[in-house]
């Protein structure tokens, strides 16, 4: 295909923005600041930098994934984790509600488990690209419920 180039950067540009869109949106403000916290809380700077370079990996994913098993589950399993994971800010933070997030935060887990699953076989560096994220997506859901837990 001529355009692989274009798909990726597509994918990127696209995964990428939304997310930081969706993060600029729901910036952490006093109510969360007001929360009890983890002792294993990150600070909130590392938050932007992680999401950024995961954000990149599954535009990059969800490029080579489009480009060589379209119709597939994993494409379907693609797609599903990226609406959990747009998802969980809006739920958090925009709507104050970490149970309910915390149901979006393990469907995200489920989804990216999933895709891992479906993806190893057929390609497996897509399958391991998301390995990052899924110790992410599990490190924020442990987060999540401490939080919900804590208060």
């Amino acid at each position: 295909m001529k355009n692989k180039p274009l798909v990726y950067l597509a994918f990127i540009i696209l995964v990428l923005g939304a997310g930081l869109l969706i993060g600029a949106s729901n910036i952490p403000d006093e109510w969360y600041r007001s929360l009890a916290k983890p002792a294993f809380n990150p600070p909130d700077w590392v938050f932007a930098p992680v999401w950024s370079l995961l954000y990149a990996i599954i535009g990059l994913v969800g490029a080579r994934t489009w480009l060589t098993l379209r119709r597939s589950m994993a494409m379907r399993l693609w797609f599903a984790q990226l609406v959990f994971n747009f998802a969980w800010s809006p739920a958090f933070f925009g709507l104050r509600d970490p149970a309910s997030a915390m149901i979006i935060i393990l469907g995200l887990l489920v989804s990216v488990a999933a895709f891992i699953a479906v993806s190893w076989r057929q390609d497996r560096t897509a399958a391991l690209l998301f390995v990052p994220y899924l110790a992410w997506v599990a490190f924020a859901a442990a987060l999540n419920a401490a939080i919900l837990l804590l208060n």
